[in-house]
């Protein structure tokens, strides 16, 4: 599905605050994987995901998507194939649209526009089917504001956004981090029933452990710009917090520091 081959990416070149985020990164990505990512502060977890998004260019490797190089293909064309959520609720949705409005736009992402109306009224009953799924009780509020909404609210509605006009691959950039435990947890679960019900092939970054142990059915663990552990099936499920400190501890012969990770 998705292919990143010696990848590398380098920030201020050249000058004193040189940092090399990507040092000939090499991923595979098959069909219907559901990819945690984990790492210490600086790993290269979301410079990996903006460049799989085209919002950076790497200055050498090679991105094929179904084999197909996309190395150099602009962010908003990739956008046609690609869904993402960011960690911060405020991004992925027009504040001062309606709810109706945000999921017409989401819904019409890579296809021709034309002078017609914006919503339809088949679509505005397929929209109220999709939020009766997340069971927040936005099908009733489709005319409000999504600026008024919760930042968990929110942050479903872009999940359903993202997933509306089924992606090729999920980018989920710590996108529960800003949430409290309780809406956290709810955000995880609509994600991995999105995810199950369309078989979408995700990369989920995440700042716990324990979700990255539970969830998916593959983990990676980042390092100074580079993977240096991948682990799936039954061995990713028997995992403990323990084994990824170990292991990170054996492979990059230093202490796990992320205080966010191991409070988790």
């Amino acid at each position: 599905m998705l292919t990143l081959t010696g990848v590398c990416k380098t920030f201020n070149a050249g000058t004193i605050n040189e940092k090399v985020a990507l040092n000939d990164l090499n991923l595979h990505i098959n069909p219907g994987d559901f990819i945690t990512v984990i790492g210490g502060n600086g790993a290269g977890k979301s410079t990996m995901l903006n460049i799989i998004a085209g919002v950076h260019q790497n200055e050498r490797g090679t991105i094929t998507l179904e084999n197909q190089d996309i190395t150099r293909l602009p962010e908003y064309s990739r956008a046609r194939f690609l869904g993402r959520v960011f960690q911060d609720p405020m991004m992925g949705t027009a504040a001062n649209m309606g709810i109706d409005e945000n999921l017409s736009i989401a819904n019409r992402r890579g296809k021709r526009r034309g002078l017609s109306w914006g919503i339809t009224k088949g679509e505005q009953e397929k929209y109220i089917e999709h939020l009766k799924y997340l069971d927040l009780g936005l099908e009733n509020r489709m005319n409000s504001k999504v600026g008024l909404l919760s930042g968990g609210q929110r942050q479903a509605l872009t999940l359903l956004m993202a997933t509306l006009q089924k992606p090729k691959v999920l980018l989920l950039d710590e996108h529960t981090a800003a949430l409290d435990p309780k809406t956290a947890k709810r955000v995880l679960e609509i994600t991995q029933k999105l995810v199950e019900q369309d078989q979408l092939t995700t990369l989920m970054i995440t700042h716990n452990m324990k979700d990255a142990i539970r969830i998916g059915n593959r983990l990676i663990m980042m390092h100074e710009g580079r993977i240096i552990y991948d682990v799936k099936g039954d061995e990713k499920q028997n995992l403990q917090t323990a084994d990824l400190l170990a292991k990170f501890e054996t492979v990059s012969g230093e202490e796990f520091a992320n205080d966010r990770m191991l409070l988790g």
